[in-house]
């Protein structure tokens, strides 16, 4: 029987005694978000180790990747508190395990996020097996904060405590990375560490531009996790080739064109089809026959769905309390409002049509408050 429940919520200013006496981490990116998490360890007077995980092509690709000046930038703010730096190879990690998930889905039509999947199996997962596992925090540089809850409870007769730690939203909507991090473990969750989780990103920047860091200026990554300059598509031929088929006007059969992998294509995309006559939305894969079916028309009714199917429900602490839900199918500041339903399988009921649901994307699930992330869970529609 629970008698007690007590939140404490994180100090946003992350007082040095919740974590004085603590082996921190610190995985440097070579990013200004990173670089300020250092500044702000090393002001409460701690001095933490600093890692750049190193992931990046095959040594003989001649891609255009930015892992050499991510290096230089992430050795010259580590120089620059004085913090040890080194260098972790979890190259044959990623490309085993996120690409191979990656790959897996595209090739059956789904819509995967590799982003998602680097932060459970390499920033948290492969880091953590490797040299994290000697640290009692991982600080990252994302926008997300967390919550501890006290439960006080009678366990046969004795009373004991329980503390749950919960992942929240950044007050940045649109920097905010819980969506992110959804996918991680609840004992990753525990030894994650986010000390600009509660900033702004124009106070991220203005610190870095006081202290005068050297990556102050630099634009954020908008690639894939840890492939820099990289694009998708070329991250998607090189691994499965192309595959021509034709693309077919959902409402009257008529063919337009021609695709060159149903891959290449998410459902709901307008932009990069390029037919004319347009705009076009993809709305269909047709998997068996490799065809792309398109509508057209600015927002078609065929590309908004109100409910959905979902399943391999991930839960970061502990499952919402309620069906009442917000939720995202993607990284955007906007949530949605509906409720999480249960009967011959799990299902999303949204209030109202969303553009773009497609299967392989990550639902992921929050209070109706869009303040506690609860985890998330697989599209199948």
């Amino acid at each position: 029987m629970v008698i007690c429940i007590l939140i404490c919520t994180f100090d946003p200013n992350m007082k040095k005694e919740e974590i004085d006496g603590k082996r921190i981490a610190v995985l440097l990116s070579g990013g200004v978000d990173s670089a300020v998490v250092v500044h702000q360890l090393v002001e409460l007077g701690l001095k933490p180790d600093c890692f750049y995980i190193k992931i990046g092509p095959e040594e003989e690709e001649e891609w255009d990747c930015s892992s050499e000046e991510d290096m230089e930038m992430a050795t010259a703010v580590a120089h620059k508190y004085g913090c040890r730096l080194e260098v972790v190879d979890c190259h044959r990690e990623y490309w085993d395990q996120v690409t191979r998930y990656t790959m897996e889905k595209v090739r059956a039509g789904l819509t995967p996020n590799p982003d998602v999947m680097c932060n459970r199996l390499i920033k948290f997962g492969a880091f953590n097996e490797k040299q994290g596992k000697d640290y009692d925090l991982i600080a990252t540089g994302h926008y997300a904060t967390t919550e501890e809850e006290n439960i006080e409870e009678f366990v046969n007769c004795k009373l004991s405590n329980r503390k749950l730690k919960w992942l929240c939203t950044s007050p940045d909507p649109v920097k905010d990375q819980t969506d992110f991090l959804a996918q991680i473990y609840d004992w990753q969750l525990k030894k994650a560490l986010f000390p600009i989780g509660h900033m702004m990103k124009d106070e991220v920047r203005q610190i870095a531009e006081r202290e005068h860091l050297i990556n102050a200026k630099r634009k954020d990554s908008q690639g894939i996790c840890f492939l820099g300059k990289i694009n998708y598509n070329d991250y998607l031929r090189r691994y499965l080739g192309e595959q021509p088929g034709d693309v077919v006007e959902l409402e009257t059969g008529r063919k337009i064109g021609q695709h060159k992998g149903l891959w290449f294509h998410t459902i709901g995309q307008r932009h990069g089809l390029g037919f004319g006559g347009g705009p076009w939305f993809a709305v269909k894969k047709e998997m068996a026959e490799n065809v792309l079916y398109v509508s057209h028309g600015y927002d078609p009714k065929t590309a908004y769905k109100q409910t959905f199917k979902v399943h391999d429900l991930h839960w970061l602490t502990a499952a919402p309390d309620s069906e009442a839900i917000c939720f995202k199918i993607r990284h955007t500041p906007e949530f949605h409002s509906g409720r999480l339903v249960k009967d011959d399988g799990w299902r999303v009921e949204s209030d109202k049509p969303i553009h773009g649901v497609a299967p392989g994307q990550f639902c992921v699930i929050y209070d109706k408050d869009h303040h506690r992330c609860y985890g998330s869970a697989e599209i199948t529609i």
